[in-house]
Formats: structure tokens, C-alpha cells, sequence
């Protein structure tokens, strides 16, 4: 299948870029916990921040210039100019900023905009990090601190302001046919049968929570195979097609949807021939970026933008699919994990449904995706769920994950990102011997 829409060339970085630091908070539900009710955005991303810094041996001196990435700052924080507010929590007072706003794909633009500002040479250190409370909403009329749950109904009330307005605005009918998108056109591409689909999305679910459960820093840690249990379910597979598993659309059941939430995330890039003077890791150089929006009212905006941008970026960078060894996807929808998948080449075209069935895409088989639990376990703090996904890979490729450590060290991650019917990002990292 060709994609239908406008290619762009890229053209190589004026200098190698790495990631020399990176830095996550546990992805939670702030205002569950009396320890983590009261944080604000400047503290949750100044955490972030401090903790790459750290990470990379820099100080808030060393820092030349920092991007802030929120997925909805004025309904979720009541801020227009959220980089602003944040600055003090992490010693970047008088330090020029740049907020950014890419819905869910806004912390992996994020690294693209780090990225850029150190290539073009213009700067040398550059921090890049997002906030994002999913969970917990501020309340216009109290202070910062005060916060009040951020419900499914208000959550779906704000997806509307993602799509063209002409006509779905009203009728609410981009989000809900674009979840169902990638499974109904999977199904009729290859001749998948609706109990092999939804299978496919169980095992999805399964492997990703098995991840989660080893994750310290993901949302939701209890396997389905320990809930199963407690509902005095023998098998997990009953369990999961059951009334506890309900399926939400034609394809996708509870299991495959996002768990929305707080965190934040961020990440240091430097000139990789600079990466020595800060710290002894070996660098985590970005190769290339590939990028494509599509408006979601089109048919198979997923399909076709993650087309695009994987083809800009294996293009630029002569990296062929057989050297991946590490899958990092945005799955909100966790259909994701089958598209991104397959149009990467990561999974043969077709026959990667099997794959997951089979076990092979857990964080201990030979073809590992989503190793921190993604979305749907991890959690989904939206605009820095991207650069979370980041963190995990450059965390893999260190060998530091520990218990869901992948066998074979990666030397070489794809990370899929996509985010708000906008934007898809494909980008490659690999290790810097």
C-alpha cells in the first residue's frame, strides 16, 4: 500500500547530535495520593529536568536554551505561556524558552526541536522536557496547586478541538471512527477474522502490562494474570474477554485504551563530539527524524503519516528495518503497536499479528515494543508520554532496565510517535561506540 500524501526529502544535520541525559517521574494519578496531591506543573517538570541533568552531568549553567512541551496548557494548567511559569523550579531564570504544543506527539517533537537548535550550531547544550496532567485539571478559580479530576466526559469534551471544525466538531465522529481505524483496516487488508483481532489486542495487553508490572515508574503494575485471579479466573484469556474487559469500540475492549494520568519527562542533547566533557555514558546519537501530519478526518491518518515518516527517515539515514532492535510506539490506541510495527518494517507485513500472540513483542522475546508497558499500562501523561517513551529507550540501550531488560542490548531504537490526529514522528537512535 502507497501512501496518497506529500513526500518531503531531508537532508542530513550540519553536526551529530546525542542524547547525553534523560529523565522521568513516575507516570501516577497525582491527586489519588495525599504525597503527590498539591504538585504543580513546575514542579512535576522541574523534576524531570533536575533528574537529566543530573543524568548527563550538566548544571542549570550549562544549559543554553530549553523547549517546553504541553499538550494542552490553557485547558489543563490555565497558562498561555507555560514555559514561562516553570522557569524558576529549575534554575533557568533569564534562560530563553520556546513552549510547543503537539498533542500527544508533543514530546517527541520535542527531541526534534533539541535537536534542530544544537545541529543548526547555534547552541550546545539544550534541555528539552513536557508536563502533562491528565488526571487532575487546574481550576480557574484557585490556585496552581489546587487541582480537581479531569474526568472522561471533560477529556472527550477537549478531543473535539482536534479536528477540523467544519463538521466533526459537533458530531464527535473523527474520534470515534479513528479509534477502530488501524484494526478495521488490518482486518480487511489481510483477512484477519474478528476473534484473531481481538486475540491480537489481548496478547498486545498482556505482554505490555507484563512490562509494566517490572517498571517502577508505570501506572498500572498488577498483571492481567494477578486480576484474573482475583476474579477467580483459571485462565486469562477468559478473563480478558470478559465483562471486566468490555470492549469500548468494534475492536478495541478496555484493555486497549489509554490510561490517561500525570508525569513528565525530559531529556539533554549535546554536539556528540561534546558528550565527553560531561559524562562518561556512551552518547545516544540521533540519526534522523522523520516527520508527516494528516488531518484525522482522513482515512487511515496513521497508516499513511507513519508511512511517510519512517520512509524520510530510513532515506536519510541508510538504516535498513533488520537493524532495529527496539520498538518504542505511542499507543493510545494499542492497535499502534501493530501498525507502527509492520509499516516499520520491524514486523513482517501481514504476519506480525502472530507475533504478538505468540509472545515475541513481551520485553523478553526476540522482537521487543513498548518495553516500559506503554499507554495502556504505563500510562498517558499526553504530551510527555513521547518523551518518556525516549527516556525507555535510551534506559534499554544502557542495559539500566533491569527485571523487563531485553535480552540482546539494543544498539539501534525506532521510536513511532503520534499524537492528536496531527502529527506522526519516526525516529532512529543508536548507540555511539
Amino acid at each position: 500500500m502507497k501512501s496518497n500524501i506529500n513526500q518531503t526529502t531531508l537532508h542530513p544535520y550540519s553536526r551529530s547530535v546525542s542524547i547525553i541525559g534523560v529523565g522521568c517521574t513516575p507516570f501516577m494519578y497525582t491527586l489519588d495520593n495525599p504525597e503527590t496531591a498539591g504538585l504543580t506543573e513546575g514542579e512535576m517538570f522541574g523534576y524531570a529536568a533536575y533528574k537529566a541533568m543530573e543524568d548527563a552531568g550538566v548544571t542549570p549553567k550549562d544549559v543554553d536554551f530549553y523547549f517546553h512541551g504541553q499538550a494542552s496548557p490553557f485547558n489543563g494548567s490555565n497558562y498561555i505561556t507555560p514555559n514561562m511559569q516553570v522557569s524558576e523550579w529549575f534554575g533557568m531564570r533569564g534562560k530563553a524558552s520556546i513552549h510547543h504544543s503537539e498533542a500527544c506527539c508533543t514530546g517527541y517533537l520535542g527531541l526534534e526541536q533539541a535537536v534542530n537548535a544544537v545541529a543548526s550550531g547555534k547552541y550546545n547544550v539544550v534541555l528539552s522536557a513536557c508536563v502533562e496532567f491528565g488526571d487532575a485539571i487546574a481550576d480557574p478559580d484557585k490556585p496552581a496547586h489546587i487541582r480537581k479530576k479531569f474526568d472522561d466526559a471533560l477529556f472527550q469534551e477537549s478531543l473535539k478541538w482536534i479536528y477540523d471544525r467544519a463538521y466533526t466538531r459537533a458530531m464527535m465522529c473523527g474520534p470515534n471512527l479513528h479509534q477502530d481505524d488501524g484494526a478495521a483496516w488490518y482486518k480487511a487488508e489481510y483477512g484477519l477474522t474478528d476473534e484473531q483481532m481481538d486475540d491480537t489486542l489481548i496478547h498486545m495487553a498482556i505482554n505490555s502490562r507484563r512490562s509494566a508490572s517490572k517498571n517502577p515508574l508505570a501506572l498500572a503494575r498488577k498483571t492481567y494474570e494477578e486480576l484474573a485471579k482475583e476474579q477467580g479466573f483459571d485462565d486469562v484469556m477468559e478473563y480478558m474477554k470478559s465483562f471486566y474487559n468490555p470492549k469500548m469500540t468494534a475492536n478495541l475492549r478496555a484493555s486497549g485504551l489509554e490510561l490517561k494520568c500525570d508525569g513528565a519527562a525530559a531529556l539533554i542533547v549535546c554536539p556528540t563530539e561534546m558528550a565527553s566533557q560531561f559524562t562518561d555514558k556512551k552518547p545516544i546519537e540521533v540519526l534522523g527524524i522523520g516527520n508527516a501530519t494528516r488531518e484525522a478526518n482522513q482515512p487511515h491518518v496513521e497508516l499513511y503519516a507513519t508511512m511517510e515518516a519512517t520512509r524520510q527517515v530510513y532515506e536519510l539515514t541508510g538504516v535498513k528495518p533488520d537493524e532495529i532492535d527496539l520498538l518504542q510506539t505511542n499507543d493510545f490506541f494499542i492497535t499502534s503497536q501493530l501498525i507502527a510495527g509492520e509499516v516499520s518494517g520491524y514486523l513482517p507485513a501481514g504476519e506480525g499479528w502472530k507475533y504478538f500472540i505468540e509472545g515475541r513483542t513481551a520485553y523478553d522475546g526476540d522482537k521487543p515494543i513498548n518495553t516500559s508497558g506503554g499507554r495502556c499500562s504505563f500510562g498517558h501523561a499526553h504530551a510527555a508520554s513521547g518523551m518518556a517513551d525516549i527516556y525507555e529507550a535510551v534506559m534499554q540501550m544502557r542495559g539500566l532496565c533491569g527485571e523487563r531488560q531485553v535480552k540482546k542490548l539494543p544498539k539501534t531504537s525506532f521510536i513511532r510517535g503520534f499524537g492528536g490526529a496531527q502529527n506522526v514522528a519516526s525516529i532512529i537512535l543508536r548507540t555511539k561506540e
